[in-house]
């Protein structure tokens, strides 16, 4: 359950950093490890829940350029903390829903996990965020701030088809317009 007001990952960058000093090798580190040098996992650029009941005036607005910069439609990958809020999460394709003003978007995740039938994820079919091809489903019950410098940009896209499917699900969801 989310807390009014208060963003999920409120504490996770008290995490103490892991001893750069002991080498570890690849079967030796924890998932939590891997993830520690991720975009978006600490500092002023954390991915942050929030509650998407709370916010107003979110304009949802298709606008993919390929300018490096991401843009509401795109497939960006960021640090996501899991929704346990116990400071641990992953690196993981999210989906810009909308652009903010200096640098923060608005985002929901995106899973290769099936959730057929499930009210808090819609279908989004293949596309070229996931190497191998798999289907995808965006989690809509949650939403993040995003800033451009906790994120890596990823050559890759909803359609226009895909993304006004998306939006219509959150703007019924939310009031979003």
């Amino acid at each position: 359950m989310r807390s009014a007001g208060r963003p999920a990952s409120q504490g996770a960058g008290d995490a103490k950093p892991t001893d750069a000093s002991k080498p570890a090798s690849s079967a030796q580190r924890s998932p939590v490890d891997e993830t520690d040098a991720s975009p978006g996992r600490f500092g002023d650029d954390a991915t942050l829940e929030i509650d998407p009941d709370r916010l107003r005036g979110v304009r949802l607005s298709y606008a993919p350029d390929r300018d490096g910069d991401p843009d509401p439609g795109e497939v960006v990958w960021t640090w996501v903390p899991y929704a346990e809020r116990d400071g641990r999460g992953k690196d993981r394709p999210v989906v810009i829903v909308a652009a903010g003003r200096n640098g923060d978007y608005l985002a929901v995740e995106l899973t290769s996990k099936p959730h057929d039938g499930h009210r808090d994820y819609l279908a989004l079919g293949s596309g070229g965020w996931d190497a191998e091809g798999r289907p995808s489903w965006a989690r809509i019950d949650r939403v993040f701030r995003v800033r451009t410098g906790g994120m890596r940009r990823e050559a890759a896209g909803l359609d226009a088809a895909r993304y006004a499917q998306l939006t219509q699900a959150l703007q019924e969801r939310y009031g979003w317009s």
